[in-house]
């Protein structure tokens, strides 16, 4: 039996690597003799340069100081492979994971430092970067990751705009850059926009009203946030042509994604598809028995995008079933069964806190995956029987 497991990470838990060592336990604790492939999966936010790196051959790891969320320094990674390709998250440098939770706030908080993650890359040779914008601590649709690759965002005076998402409402008027550091689109490198939502830039389902709540935005401050947002679109589509108000994805991190196509060239893509892609997945599941995918929690907005519901696709599309082993299982979650999945199994064993089953994720994994595929072995000698 040939087995492919290619999950995502379990948030707070286990990265995607170790999610495959787990389950790898437990496919062979139920068959020794079977052949298992593993591939870390990501769909755009945090574990995306993991996953890659773990794929590919002739990686080098980069730190870069940059510009945080809140004006403080830290250090943001990137991968920088042979072919020019370079890989990043920008988690690492305007994350949430960044802010202590009685610091949140979108309205302050700046993608500077997203800017000059940028930059460094460029400045290492990168060619073409892939960049998941998944698990932003911020709100400002690109403008600080803007001031840092050298356009002008000012007020009606000619003074920048100060950081962060209230920042917008005083922007009067961008200028492209006219020298040093310059555009990452002016020197020839392609920029790939790993996303992993669909949300336009404003309104109900924008930025602002579905992810600014979790960080840390009141709904007074949502409806600044996006005004803030509406106004920036408004002036990019009037100084520099480029329309993102509808486009799906420019709501991803707080607009980050229609900044990354005004400010950077950049080009919106499901994260899903690139990953897998850059893994080269579809290879490894021609001619494989059963895939086993799973992240963290499976819900309705599962299906419009995440790791599993893609690996699912795929692997559908070359009849291979796939099961999904996730840590908690929301509403809508039935969704998933029509986009590909065959099955999904939560791996906790009965009623347990969160912070048991984050400490025990590995072990609950093993042993769901052990069951699943013993469940498997089961349906296919029965078939085999019934033939």
């Amino acid at each position: 039996m040939r087995v492919v497991i290619a999950p995502d990470k379990f948030k707070g838990s286990l990265s995607a690597p170790q999610v495959v060592e787990a389950v790898a336990r437990g496919v062979r604790a139920a068959d020794p003799s079977t052949e298992i492939i593993g591939v870390p999966m990501a769909d755009g936010g945090e574990g995306l340069v993991d996953a890659i790196t773990a794929a590919r051959d002739g990686g080098e790891m980069r730190r870069v100081r940059v510009t945080g969320p809140l004006g403080d320094p830290v250090h943001a990674r990137f991968a920088l492979f042979e072919d020019g390709t370079a890989v990043a998250e920008m988690a690492s440098a305007s994350g949430l994971v960044l802010v202590p939770e009685d610091r949140r706030n979108p309205g302050a908080t700046t993608t500077r430092g997203v800017g000059e993650l940028l930059l460094a890359m460029a400045e290492a040779g990168a060619r073409r970067i892939v960049l998941g914008i998944g698990g932003s601590a911020t709100n400002d649709g690109g403008a600080g990751m803007a001031q840092a690759l050298g356009y002008h965002l000012v007020d009606s005076d000619w003074r920048d705009i100060p950081p962060g998402g209230f920042g917008l409402e005083y922007l009067d008027r961008v200028e492209p850059p006219t020298g040093v550091p310059g555009s990452v689109a002016r020197k020839g490198v392609q920029v790939a926009v790993a996303c992993d939502v669909t949300n336009p830039l404003c309104g109900p389902t924008g930025a602002s009203a579905v992810y600014g709540p979790q960080k840390g935005a009141t709904p007074e401050m949502v409806e600044r946030l996006d005004r803030g947002l509406r106004r920036l679109a408004d002036v990019i589509a009037r100084d520099l042509g480029v329309d993102i108000a509808e486009v799906p994805g420019a709501g991803a991190a707080g607009g980050l994604g229609g900044g990354l196509m005004a400010f950077a060239n950049g080009r919106l893509k499901p994260g899903i598809d690139l990953v897998i892609h850059a893994v080269k997945l579809r290879d490894k599941l021609e001619g494989a028995d059963l895939c086993i995918t799973g992240e963290g929690s499976l819900d309705a907005q599962s299906a419009y995008g995440k790791t599993a519901v893609g690996v699912a696709r795929l692997a559908r599309s070359l009849g291979v079933p796939t099961f999904a082993l996730v840590g908690s299982i929301g509403d809508g979650a039935e969704a998933c069964l029509e986009e590909g999945l065959d099955a999904y199994f939560p791996i906790c064993p009965g009623p347990t806190t969160l912070g048991d089953a984050m400490a025990r994720a590995s072990e609950y994994l093993a042993a769901a995956a052990e069951q699943a595929t013993r469940a498997f072995m089961a349906g296919a000698r029965s078939g085999k029987a019934g033939r």
